[in-house]
């Protein structure tokens, strides 16, 4: 599932494709904006808040998409389509004069604003620790609000902070100790959100980094309990536990925790 890392280096792999390049054609395959037009506009820049990329244009247009879970973007050479198979799943294609193609795939939402008016979309959103504006103090005041909240919960709220998703929220609850299912107001939430920051830039911006949470990308080792249930945890050896996302509840995906190194509230009953 894409997180704030992912849409930060999908961002900048479609400004090697895209910037500074005039589209020639658009095609905008969802009923609200199929009969919008973005040919002669430049391609100005890929901005992004957590897990929202906002193509800007020329003019002060914005394509704003959300990858949900299954959402991306590809881009195609001069000459080249994408597969037969995929285009069903096409919901933006933008071709540029130089011949290159994106092409946006499932796009669950999708809008064409004024580049003015972007906040109507995201100002919701909490502080993105992948801006250099980042407020960190912002975040924690946010955590705090609502202190009763489970730990993976809040950090899964992207009105609290922008930008993680489930990979991170589960292994920043196994770095700090804590079970996921602690209360967000019974950790040190300046040393959570210093963490969350550090470790989603680090992912982000350092090459070979991405989403390795252990230090190490040897396969099966780079988490130490997302995807590991089963097996037994990388730091005392007991198994790492799993449960399923509570139906109907965005709040709770899928969560891994090891119960001996991660103390705390167990998982809750149905």
């Amino acid at each position: 599932m894409p997180e704030g890392d992912s849409v930060h280096k999908l961002a900048r792999r479609l400004d090697r494709s895209l910037l500074g390049r005039t589209v020639a054609r658009s095609d905008l395959r969802v009923p609200s904006l199929a009969t919008r037009d973005l040919a002669g506009r430049e391609v100005l820049e890929h901005a992004t808040h957590g897990k929202h990329l906002l193509t800007r244009f020329s003019g002060g247009v914005t394509l704003h998409s959300h990858l949900l879970m299954d959402g991306e973007w590809s881009v195609t050479r001069p000459g080249r389509r994408l597969p037969s198979r995929l285009l069903p799943d096409v919901r933006v294609a933008l071709e540029t004069t130089a011949g290159t193609t994106a092409w946006g795939l499932r796009l669950h939402q999708l809008d064409l604003v004024a580049t003015a008016e972007e906040s109507r979309l995201v100002g919701h959103l909490g502080p993105d620790p992948l801006h250099d504006d980042f407020d960190a103090a912002e975040a924690v005041r946010r955590l705090r609000a609502a202190p009763e909240v489970p730990l993976v919960g809040a950090l899964l709220d992207q009105t609290r902070m922008a930008g993680l998703g489930n990979l991170w929220a589960n292994e920043l609850a196994f770095i700090i100790g804590r079970s996921p299912w602690t209360p967000v107001g019974e950790v040190d939430v300046e040393r959570l959100v210093t963490l969350a920051a550090r470790a989603l830039r680090h992912s982000a911006l350092v090459p070979g980094a991405y989403q390795v949470t252990t230090g190490t990308g040897r396969r099966g080792e780079s988490h130490w309990v997302a995807g590991r249930q089963r097996r037994p945890c990388l730091r005392c050896g007991r198994v790492v536990q799993m449960v399923d996302e509570v139906p109907n509840d965005p709040a709770n995906r899928r969560t891994w925790w090891c119960p001996h190194c991660q103390p705390g509230p167990l998982r809750p009953q149905r």
